[in-house]
């Protein structure tokens, strides 16, 4: 399980990291954040299962964090870690899904108690519906892609998720039939009809259940490869081919994510993931390519290069360039010796 620590106060952040350490079974994942800000960067970066966050902290409170993550991360536990006795923060947070409200100075045994109810005892019988359905776009979207790291590591997720559920045997058969159905008429509206052999319903326990609906996802994968039969277009190289050739174009990242059958939420993560840089990042980067590369031809007008490369505000061009390569781009054309 991966937790993530939020509090202005570095004291404090050590102290609640320390107490997380020593917190049984021991967590994969331990990271902090100074606001919310930089959690929110953290958690659309890499999606904790929990949240500890303070209220009052600088550029983004808690309560406000608490709020982003009940409405895009619903799936993501929250707890509120305030020094304010105020029912009225408590309540707010309530409204945005919060799990708890502990108060300042919180010892490790109340941090471990208030653990110990989220983590080792969850409500018998249930799975969140929000938690399944983002499970199952998850899961679409990486099958798809053929992103087969992602989808052992949520493969990994669901299948314990699904185990601390401590739904019964019945219920299992019931979940994973549904997900099945459901990822298949998916499928079938993208074109492509996957071979289904509900395997799971046969399972004479849980542990035979999760294996046979894993088996089943494998299966897809490889029916899907053998239709693509090696003409399949990695979609992050088909992304940045379709970019590069519109650098002169306003297009936007859901644009470019619906061209490769992908979520722009999707899509954006697996983009950095990839290339190691943001859809806009790249995109500057690639302009700022082409920009030297025109600049290098003495007859071609600095005011050409920019429009060419998306830019009709011009002095917008020459900042970014300057910001980007580190000259202007009369200066670059300078040490070129072209004047």
């Amino acid at each position: 399980m991966h937790v993530l620590i939020v509090d202005d106060e570095p004291v404090i952040r050590r102290g609640m990291v320390k107490m997380a350490e020593l917190y049984t079974p021991a967590f994969s994942k331990i990271q902090t954040a100074e606001n919310g800000e930089a959690a929110l960067e953290q958690i659309r970066a890499s999606e904790p299962d929990l949240v500890l966050t303070d209220v009052r902290m600088p550029k983004m409170d808690g309560l406000e964090l608490c709020k982003i993550i009940h409405e895009e991360f619903p799936h993501i536990k929250t707890v509120v870690i305030s020094g304010y006795n105020d029912f009225e923060y408590a309540q707010k947070s309530m409204n945005y899904g919060v799990r708890h409200y502990l108060l300042k100075p919180a010892t490790k045994s109340d941090v471990h108690d208030m653990l110990d109810q989220l983590i080792k005892k969850p409500k018998h019988g249930y799975l969140s519906p929000s938690r399944y359905i983002e499970w199952i776009d998850q899961m679409e979207q990486q099958i798809w892609a053929l992103q087969m790291e992602e989808f052992r590591n949520l493969i990994i997720g669901w299948r314990e998720y699904c185990l601390s559920a401590n739904i019964s045997l019945a219920q299992l058969k019931e979940l994973l039939d549904d997900c099945n159905a459901l990822l298949v008429k998916r499928f079938q509206a993208r074109h492509f009809s996957p071979a289904s052999v509900p395997a799971h319903l046969q399972a004479d326990n849980v542990k035979e259940a999760l294996d046979a609906f894993e088996k089943g996802l494998l299966n897809m994968i490889s029916g899907l490869q053998s239709v693509r039969s090696g003409h399949f277009k990695d979609p992050m190289e088909e992304a940045k081919a379709y970019i590069d050739s519109r650098l002169s174009e306003d297009i936007s990242l859901d644009q470019v994510a619906a061209m490769v059958g992908l979520t722009p939420t999707y899509f954006s993560s697996l983009f950095k993931k990839i290339t190691q840089e943001t859809f806009v990042q790249y995109r500057i980067n690639k302009r700022m390519t082409k920009a030297k590369e025109m600049l290098s031809a003495p007859h071609v007008r600095i005011v050409d290069v920019a429009a060419d490369v998306g830019y009709d505000d011009y002095p917008h061009f020459t900042k970014t360039f300057k910001k980007i390569v580190g000259v202007s781009p009369t200066e670059y054309r300078a040490s070129l010796g072209i004047k």
